[in-house]
């Protein structure tokens, strides 16, 4: 990756006043296209969004955007990023369209025939356009993540940040969501935080799975998964009868299916387990000590 072009940060740390720390020296070089962010709630995932997006200062580190350094000059990145949190929120009778208005406003859309272009374009995009003129508070989850991916498009980022944007849909809206983010990917850095691992496994060309402030493991999902090539078995144990020590288990018709790792099978019982993503974060968090990776 050019040194100007693209997201690169460097030794990113912080410590929040109550001891916890949240990000323990964070190193990442992310290309234009979709990178997704794996971890278990608490590894650090939204302070690292929040930290990009200009919301609160790390503690040490640096980050730049395209060469520019967004510690130092944080309002000139402002106007090339777009940020989606967890939860949106909106004034009670402001409709979806007045609140695009007043972000555009925000954004330096002063030109009214650009702003009401971008806007019009924007609610076709998400297919809101027959709901703009209703009350963002009226809207459904599904719809209100489609407005929130809206909001943080206006002005045409460089940088998008999705923080758990598919909690909650349904695989239509999931399914829509993500064709979004695929389009948009094609000319931005996208950077999907979440814990749901089949997200990113259908959608980003590389991940990275934090754990405790850090990053465990960083790749493509065909490098996560190829690593663990002929090391991982599997069984179904039945009900009532204790699972092995595992890297993974998750409830399947008759039982429990647990995935070991290990350089043959422990016994007969046991059949060979072709990796998936899910597996190598398993397996990565295993590694880092986080006891919820076998729970």
């Amino acid at each position: 990756m050019s040194p100007t072009e693209g997201l690169s940060i460097r030794g990113l740390a912080k410590t929040y006043p109550n001891g916890i720390a949240a990000l323990r020296g964070i190193d990442l070089e992310v290309a234009p296209g979709l990178y997704g962010l794996l971890g278990p709630n608490g590894a650090g995932k939204s302070t690292l969004m929040r930290t990009l997006a200009t919301l609160q200062t790390p503690d040490r580190g640096e980050i730049r955007l395209d060469g520019i350094d967004l510690l130092a000059e944080p309002d000139r990145v402002r106007g090339r990023l777009g940020y989606l949190p967890q939860q949106i929120g909106a004034y009670p009778g402001v409709t979806g369209r007045e609140l695009l208005t007043r972000f555009a406003w925000l954004k330096g859309r002063t030109e009214r025939r650009e702003r009401r272009a971008e806007i019009a374009t924007l609610l076709e995009r998400v297919n809101l356009a027959e709901a703009a003129d209703r009350a963002v508070a009226t809207y459904s989850g599904g719809m209100l993540r489609r407005f929130g991916i809206a909001l943080a498009l206006i002005g045409a980022p460089r940088l998008l940040i999705v923080d758990e944007p598919t909690a909650g849909l349904d695989p239509a809206e999931r399914n829509r969501f993500h064709r979004v983010l695929a389009d948009v990917a094609a000319e931005a850095v996208v950077l999907l935080s979440t814990h749901i691992v089949e997200d990113v496994e259908n959608l980003c060309s590389r991940v990275a799975i934090l754990a405790e402030g850090r990053i465990v493991a960083e790749g493509t999902p065909a490098e996560l998964t190829g690593r663990l090539a002929d090391r991982l078995w599997s069984r179904v144990v039945p009900r009532g009868e204790t699972p092995p020590p595992a890297v993974h288990l998750s409830a399947v018709p008759g039982g429990t299916l647990a995935i070991l790792e290990s350089d043959r099978a422990p016994d007969d019982r046991f059949d060979a387990h072709r990796p998936r993503l899910e597996d190598a974060y398993h397996v990565a968090l295993a590694g880092a000590g986080v006891l919820e990776a076998a729970a």
